[in-house]
């Protein structure tokens, strides 16, 4: 199904929210909901919701990653290493 299948105006959201929630699941994918002729809201099933929320984490996480590199704010695996076993030994 394409996406431009999967956009509806606002109306057939009133008429059809029951078909609509049971059919999300299936389809995999969000639907376009309009008002007006424009795009005003998306509609998705909790699992795509979901799987989207933690793709932007990771998204984020590899973000903040590549600026603490661009910034110097890293140390070699080995440093790291090194540090925490000078800790566990007794002084």
């Amino acid at each position: 199904m394409t996406l431009a299948d999967q956009i509806k105006p606002i109306s057939y959201l009133k008429t059809h929210a029951s078909e609509i929630v049971r059919n999300l699941a299936k389809q995999q994918g969000p639907m376009i909901i309009t008002q007006n002729g424009e795009a005003k809201a998306v509609v998705q099933d909790i699992a795509s919701y979901e799987k989207t929320q933690e793709t932007m984490a990771l998204l984020k996480i590899l973000s903040l990653g590549a600026r603490q590199i661009e910034e110097g704010k890293v140390q070699s695996a080995a440093d790291v290493i090194d540090r925490l076993r000078n800790r566990r030994e007794p002084g």
